[in-house]
Order: C-alpha cells, then structure tokens, then sequence
C-alpha cells in the first residue's frame, strides 16, 4: 500500500499514484496546490506539494485513483504545534523522508558509532559549554 507523506516531490507524488509527472504539474496548476521550492535546487523548478487535506480529496475523486482512496484517507493528519522546537523537528523530518535508504542506513550508523554528541560535533553545531 502507498503512503502519502505530508510533502512529497513531483516524481515521488507521480510514483505513489501511478500517474505521469507532467499529469502532477497540471493538476499542481490547475487545483492550486501548495507547494514550496527545495532548498539547495537551483533554478526553482524542483517543488515540494503540501499533501493536505484538498490534495487527498482530489486523488481520492480521481477516477483511476479511487482504490487509493481508503489509504489516502487513513493517512495520519499532518500535525499543528504550537511550539518553536517543532518547526525544526518537521524539516527534519522531511529531509529523513527525502533520504535514500543507503543514506538513512549510514546516518544509523554514524549515530550508533559516534552519539549525539559526535553527531552534533560533526555537524559542528556541539555545545562546546558540556566539555
């Protein structure tokens, strides 16, 4: 069974559905779609589509699409936090999402080898206070 996550590529969006990116695109256009450029992609062509609410509906109507609909619907509803730490939490989950599994397997790895704290020292952002 496909899962819709909460923000998904043109590419990802066309593979879940079995439909063609250039399909995505127009229905992106003609129902309004949110989407949002991915950092580090230049040119501003490559789109990240909010997958809300509308979105699902919208597959969920298609005609070729309509078996999807029981697992569209039962997607976890994307989650509103009033907390500031939880925009940070999000991108980081969207970019695990984005990873490949051969990326996800050696980011496991390095955490298992070397902690949070090598981790964080790696990505030099460690708190140098805890030493």
């Amino acid at each position: 069974m496909k899962i819709l996550h909460s923000k998904m590529t043109t590419h990802e969006l066309a593979n879940c559905t079995g439909m063609a990116r250039q399909t995505i695109n127009r229905w992106i256009r003609e129902q309004n779609w949110t989407t949002e450029a991915i950092p580090g992609v230049k040119g501003g062509r490559a789109r990240l589509i909010h997958i809300d609410d509308a979105v699902r509906e919208f597959l969920a109507t298609t005609p070729k699409l309509r078996h999807l609909s029981l697992s569209l619907r039962a997607a976890e509803p994307e989650q509103e936090y009033d907390r500031p730490q939880d925009r940070v939490w999000r991108q980081i989950s969207d970019t695990l999402i984005m990873m490949t599994p051969d990326e996800k397997q050696r980011l496991q790895t390095l955490l298992v080898r070397e902690g949070l704290s090598g981790f964080l020292s790696r990505l030099h952002i460690a708190d140098d206070s805890a030493s």
